[in-house]
């Protein structure tokens, strides 16, 4: 049973991470914009915000859209928490734990979540397990 419904459960894996990052990587793109992506990435100190803000904001859109199709996972998937914890170190850190106040718990669960489904393989409707390259999931056998 559980072998069965593993690729289900990893596709809406994917998909529910991958919108999650698509709308977070359009909002920097046209709710904010790049330029008030920017001055915001400025305001809390990110390195090179004029370079940063608009990498991440597609890196966050093509990331997303990579994890729905279930393409170049391992990649991804890094890429995705190491975006996350630069929102963590730089933004919600010093919030504290929670949520509700701005904190780093939405944020590490995306970061694991990233790395879940990035190093999984993909499960059989993934594009990295249809192209045959796959990714991630490795067998070690001693």
């Amino acid at each position: 049973m559980i072998d069965q419904a593993r690729p289900i459960v990893l596709l809406l894996a994917r998909i529910a991470i991958g919108v999650i990052f698509i709308v977070h990587g359009y909002q920097k793109f046209a709710t904010m914009g790049i330029a008030g992506t920017t001055k915001f990435f400025e305001s809390v100190g990110i390195p090179l915000a004029g370079v940063a803000a608009p990498a991440v904001a597609t890196l966050e859109v093509v990331g997303g859209l990579a994890l729905i199709a279930g393409a170049a996972l391992p990649i991804v998937g890094s890429l995705l928490a190491l975006n996350m914890l630069g929102a963590i170190v730089f933004v919600h850190g010093a919030n504290g734990f929670g949520a509700g106040e701005g904190g780093y718990e939405f944020v590490l669960a995306l970061a694991a979540a990233s790395l879940a489904i990035g190093f999984s393989g993909g499960g059989a409707f993934a594009l990295d397990r249809v192209l045959g390259r796959r990714g991630g999931a490795a067998t070690v056998t001693a």
